[in-house]
C-alpha cells in the first residue's frame, strides 16, 4: 500500500532536476550571449559607418586656389566670378556636378546647382584647369584644378558686383562638408580687364 522512496531514489531525482535547471540556465545564457553578440556586431557596423560620414564631411572638403573676377571697363562692374579650387588635403574624391552653392551677395542670398542638372535658374558652370584624367567635373588627384564659374549677367543672377562689394560663397559637396569662401571687389578697378578678389 505504502511506498518507501529510499534515499538513492530521491538523491537521484534531485540529481536529474538539478541537471534540468542546469541545461535550461546554459540554453538562457546561451540565447541571451547570440543576442548580445549580433546586437553588437550591429552597433559596431553602425558606428562605423556614422564614422566613415563624420570623416567624410570633415575631409571631403575644397580648398581656395584664386578668385578672379572679370571686370567690363566701360563700366568698372565684375561681371564674372572665377572660383580656382582643389582637393582640401585628405580629400577624397569630389564631383562638383553634384555640389550645390550658396551665393550671399549684396542682393541676397541665391542657391546654384551645376549647370549639368538642367535647372532654369542661375547656375554655376566648371572647367578643368588641370586635370589628371578625363573626368570633366570630379576633383579625384591632389594636382586637379577646376574653375567654377558665376555669369553675374546670366538670366535669375542677382547682377554685377560693384567696387568695394563682398560677396560669401559656401560650397557643399555630395558628402556634405560646407567650404566657405568670402571675396571682396577692390574700391578701384582702375581700367583693369581681371581683378584678384
Amino acid at each position: 500500500m505504502f511506498e518507501f522512496i529510499t534515499d538513492e531514489e530521491e538523491r537521484g531525482q534531485v540529481g536529474i532536476g538539478t541537471l534540468i535547471v542546469f541545461i535550461a540556465m546554459v540554453l538562457v545564457a546561451a540565447i541571451a550571449a547570440g543576442v548580445l553578440i549580433n546586437t553588437a556586431g550591429f552597433l559596431q557596423s553602425k558606428s562605423q559607418e556614422t564614422g566613415q560620414q563624420s570623416s567624410k564631411q570633415v575631409s571631403n572638403r575644397l580648398q581656395e586656389v584664386v578668385t578672379v573676377g572679370q571686370v567690363d571697363t566701360s563700366t568698372n562692374e565684375v561681371t564674372d566670378v572665377n572660383v580656382t579650387v582643389t582637393q582640401a588635403p585628405g580629400a577624397g574624391e569630389i564631383d562638383l556636378a553634384n555640389a550645390t552653392i550658396n551665393w550671399i551677395g549684396p542682393s541676397g542670398t541665391e542657391t546654384l546647382t551645376h549647370n549639368s542638372s538642367g535647372q532654369s535658374s542661375w547656375v554655376f558652370y566648371t572647367e578643368a584647369v588641370k586635370n589628371t584624367d578625363d573626368s570633366k567635373t570630379v576633383l579625384n588627384d591632389p594636382d586637379d584644378r577646376f574653375n567654377i564659374n558665376f555669369d553675374l549677367d546670366a538670366t535669375n543672377a542677382p547682377g554685377r558686383l560693384q567696387e568695394g562689394q563682398s560677396v560669401t560663397i559656401k560650397i557643399n559637396t555630395m558628402s556634405g562638408a560646407t567650404t566657405t569662401i568670402r571675396f571682396t571687389v577692390p574700391e578701384s578697378l582702375g581700367q583693369k580687364s581681371a581683378v584678384e578678389l
